[in-house]
């Protein structure tokens, strides 16, 4: 029988229901389930933030949720080069990347080497961005 691996890469920072939502989702589309946390310099370059978390943190963090196999530091900018490290079969990401540029890209990219991706629902209640608002407001 042929074990199906999966990747969910993601900051991870500030842990909250969505971050659970797609490992819970992903781990039930595939056997094994490699969770790439996203490094405090792929945010910075990516993303223009610094996470509030420490990356050897989210990493225990993830690590530690019961959906997760195997969670390793993304470093690099190219979710390919993650692939040709860990060789995965099926890429998890929230359906806000559904039909965008970035979302249609590596569509095409991963079908060239055989890598599924899977969408799931984005959670609209609860987002990372509005955490970081809500402490910035507090502080502030």
């Amino acid at each position: 029988m042929t074990v199906r691996v999966g990747y969910a890469a993601g900051a991870f920072d500030l842990f909250h229901i969505g971050h659970l939502n797609i490992l819970k989702h992903a781990k039930n589309e595939c056997d094994y389930l490699i969770a790439g946390v996203v490094s405090d310099e792929m945010l910075r370059l990516t993303k223009g933030i610094d996470p509030v978390i420490p990356l050897a943190e989210r990493i225990e963090i993830v690590r530690s949720i019961g959906y997760v196999d195997e969670a390793v530091a993304e470093t690099v900018p190219d979710k390919l080069q993650m692939w040709r490290k860990l060789q995965f079969d099926v890429f998890f990401k929230g359906d806000d990347w559904r039909g965008t540029e970035k979302g249609m890209r590596l569509e095409r990219e991963f079908a060239a080497v055989g890598v599924e991706v899977v969408y799931f629902p984005y959670t609209m209640t609860t987002s990372s961005t509005q955490l970081r608002q809500a402490l910035a407001a507090l502080a502030g």
